[in-house]
């Protein structure tokens, strides 16, 4: 039957009217083949998707833009600041004229709306899902929203043509997904290049955006399925169209991805997780590849981009790969208290780093293939320029270290090593007039960096930074052996050039730690323990090898019991010979009151920096945004800014 004098292009009637079975006889195969191409006829509809792609990608390079102008602000502001300082001005760290002011502002309304941080009360889902800050969460809201609207608005095609229309425009929308999760995954992104945001951080919005990839494909399954099942017409397309097996297929992949990204399936041999993650990947691209139909050719371009992309991210990453180890590292290991392990690597090649940096650190006689996230706990000029870890054992790499450091003879060191890295993008922190530094346990080869970078420098120049506080919660008083040394010589320097440094150490579990009240042993189990795991009872560690937010591994915590080394009697709220410049206290700190006091004698922006347990992280995110919007920070009230960076041991 000719059909071509009432059907235009794309299956509508050229009269206006709804397409459908009129004038067909679909129990004769060739008029039912000929009607479900017309239902199919997607020659219209692929424009009008190419255009919906189009405008997802505008919207994408509208929040890049937004990005990159705050973290170029941010930059040039540090920039101003430090000059500012250098030439003795007074309150370098506030704002001056009206546009800083206005700039304040502005920020300081996003930082209360995006930086607090919910985690469930049930201990089990604390552990597996866990939820982003909640500016995270508006940028992953914004973006599906934005892919619903395109996907619906001014697409309600009337008649057999009507899920067509919305199917073809859901395969854009998803195929239009997929150069973001190349540039959300890469290490060596130019999105985080421009935005200033690491790639550990834009993992998280990697992965949720895979998630909406997956839902824009089962819309796309759904919507075509329906199209064909309208009128019967589904075995008779199962058995014709070439393209379902390789649309399977890449659904299958997909799902897979997905669902091999959860924690429990992730964590259970990050290794094998990274191999099949890639391996399904590729497999992925060849089967939408082979997918997409000829009528749309075109649209591989939303390919072609993503392959480019991870090829420049990977000879970048090789580059400097083997520019790192060509002369091969070689690393120290050395056992201290609490079952942690200090490595201490000499390489030729990585000589700079900025403070809160990490590499991803191999030493091959003790994985091969393996590559584990360490932060560095050190600063280009100190420990002779060697780059320093502290380890925390628990199953895997981390516990074979320590087994390693305790077993071997000293013949066998210093053992080979191999850095990809380094890894991070931290904020100077020095450009602060207040700077409080916050960890728990191995946390602390994050904020140790920025305060041996800050007392290294004010030795030779002058610098907005007025006041340091330094708060470190560990279980055992016998662990500030890890730092004591470097904590001394900062407190020594700082001194030196006026800068006051208060370094506070509370101590959850130690059984010869005394309160001050009443000069009894601190009760070790009545800690909060949402604000992390309590050392009374057995836990599993929350960590996540992919995220490099810590230098611990995911996994449960090693049965071999730490060296704890006995302490005299120290009472809570004194000092102590074993530290003489920190002040120890018995039990967990209560930030409210602590920040309240330091914003008060702010004379210019705060900075904070907090790297431990996704409860402490938390907290600490939800006590920011309450004493920021109860100061009214720059909204006319004298309260200057408050600038968070948190790191933790889940995100």
């Amino acid at each position: 039957m000719d059909m071509s004098d009432g059907m235009a292009m794309g299956g509508a009637p050229t009269d206006g009217s709804a397409l459908n079975a009129t004038g067909f006889e679909l129990s004769n195969m060739t008029q039912a083949a000929d009607y479900l191409g017309e239902i199919l006829d997607d020659s219209v509809f692929q424009i009008d998707g190419n255009a919906a792609a189009r405008h997802f990608w505008y919207g994408v390079c509208a929040v890049i833009g937004i990005a990159a102008f705050f973290n170029f602000a941010q930059k040039i502001t540090i920039f101003f600041r430090l000059r500012a300082a250098a030439s003795n001005k007074a309150r370098p760290a506030s704002p001056s004229n009206p546009l800083t002011i206005s700039l304040a502002t502005i920020t300081a309304i996003g930082r209360e709306a995006s930086y607090s941080q919910f985690i469930p009360h049930n201990a089990i889902a604390a552990k597996y899902f866990r939820i982003p800050p909640l500016g995270t969460v508006m940028l992953l809201v914004l973006h599906l929203v934005w892919v619903i609207i395109l996907e619906f608005a001014n697409n309600n095609v009337p008649g057999a043509q009507h899920f067509t229309s919305l199917g073809v425009r859901a395969s854009w929308l998803a195929v239009a997904q997929v150069p973001l999760l190349i540039l959300l995954a890469g290490k060596n992104s130019p999105l985080g290049l421009v935005s200033g945001i690491s790639y550990e951080r834009l993992n998280v919005v990697h992965r949720w955006t895979s998630r909406i990839l997956l839902f824009l494909v089962t819309l796309h399954v759904i919507f075509l399925h329906l199209a064909w099942n309208a009128s019967d017409l589904g075995p008779l397309e199962y058995s014709t169209d070439s393209c379902i097996p390789t649309g399977w297929g890449a659904y299958a992949m997909l799902l897979w991805m997905n669902i091999s990204t959860c924690a429990p399936i992730r964590n259970f041999s990050y290794e094998f997780f990274v191999i099949q993650h890639i391996i399904t990947f590729f497999g992925f691209i060849i089967a939408v590849m082979m997918h997409l139909p000829d009528t749309a050719l075109y649209s591989r371009v939303y390919i072609y981009i993503p392959i480019a992309l991870y090829m420049i991210d990977r000879i970048i990453r090789t580059g400097r790969y083997a520019w790192n180890n060509v002369r091969t590292p070689t690393a120290t290991l050395t056992v201290l208290e609490g079952g942690v392990t200090r490595v201490c690597v000499e390489s030729k090649a990585v000589k700079k780093w900025s403070p809160g940096s990490h590499v991803l650190l191999s030493i091959p006689q003790l994985g091969i293939g393996q590559s584990h996230p360490a932060t560095i706990a050190s600063i280009p000029s100190s420990h002779n320029g060697k780059l320093v870890f502290l380890l925390k054992a628990h199953k895997g790499f981390t516990g074979r270290l320590l087994y390693a450091a305790e077993n071997s003879p000293a013949s066998n060191l210093p053992w080979k090593a191999r850095i990809d890295g380094p890894y991070g993008n931290t904020v100077d922190y020095a450009a602060f007039d207040t700077v409080l530094l916050i960890s728990g346990s191995t946390g602390t080869t994050y904020t140790l960096p920025i305060l041996l970078d800050i007392a290294t420098r004010a030795q030779s120049t002058l610098l907005p930074v007025q006041r340091i506080v330094f708060v470190w919660i560990i279980k055992n008083t016998s662990w500030t052996s890890w730092i004591a040394d470097e904590l001394a010589s900062a407190a020594e320097k700082l001194d030196a050039v006026g800068i006051e440094l208060t370094i506070r150490i509370h101590v959850t579990c130690d059984n010869n730690f005394t309160t001050g009240d009443n000069n009894t042993e601190a009760n070790c189990c009545a800690c909060d323990k949402s604000l992390g795991p309590c050392c009374c009872i057995s836990v599993n560690a929350d960590t996540d090898d992919d995220e490099i937010t810590s230098i611990d591994e995911k996994g449960t915590k090693i049965s071999a019991k730490p060296k704890v080394t006995s302490a005299s009697s120290i009472t809570s709220g004194t000092r102590s010979s074993v530290l003489p410049c920190a002040i120890f206290q018995s039990g967990r700190p209560d930030f409210h009151p602590l920040l309240g006091e330091l914003l008060v004698k702010a004379e210019g922006e705060t900075g904070i920096a907090v790297c431990g347990p996704l409860g402490l992280s938390s907290n600490v995110r939800t006590t920011v945004a309450k004493c920021s919007n109860d100061r009214a920070v720059h909204k006319g009230t004298g309260a200057q800014g408050i600038f968070l960076h948190a790191e933790g041991f889940g995100w």
